[in-house]
């Protein structure tokens, strides 16, 4: 995705790489996710960089990224108006949610079927599976 796209270059990490966190393994999305949920977007930047960027602009497109890898196809932006964020600052973005294919820690649960029943493990709260294909 986009989103993904945009969170791999701000970083210089790959986002199929195990990140750890707080303890816990994540996928660069999931890690994206918690260091702006604890306002520490910094901290994803690539030090190659250096002082070399506006905060408030990687801080907008992390923001944008976040919104690109909504787990409900209809919460992300369409490429049109991501391009209308990225040439108007001015232009309000809505308050990303969890991402899809977001890894939760051990102590996090998940509720899937209702109050009755919890997963707690290292998983995704999307349901999709992904495939790679390799040849022989």
């Amino acid at each position: 995705s986009f989103g993904v796209l945009v969170l791999e270059i701000i970083s210089g990490k790959k986002n199929s790489s195990l990140y750890h966190m707080d303890g816990s393994a994540s996928n660069l999305v999931t890690y994206t996710w918690r260091l702006w949920s604890n306002g520490s977007t910094s901290e994803l930047v690539d030090p190659s960089f250096r002082d070399n960027y506006q905060r408030n602009e990687i801080s907008r497109c992390i923001h944008i990224a976040l919104l690109c890898v909504q787990e409900d196809t209809e919460d992300r932006p369409t490429m049109s108006a991501i391009v209308q964020m990225l040439a108007t600052s001015s232009i309000a973005l809505a308050v990303p949610r969890q991402p899809g294919f977001f890894f939760r820690s051990r102590h996090e649960q998940v509720d899937r079927a209702g109050p009755s029943m919890h997963v707690s493990a290292l998983c995704s709260i999307d349901d999709a599976s992904i495939t790679s294909v390799a040849p022989r």
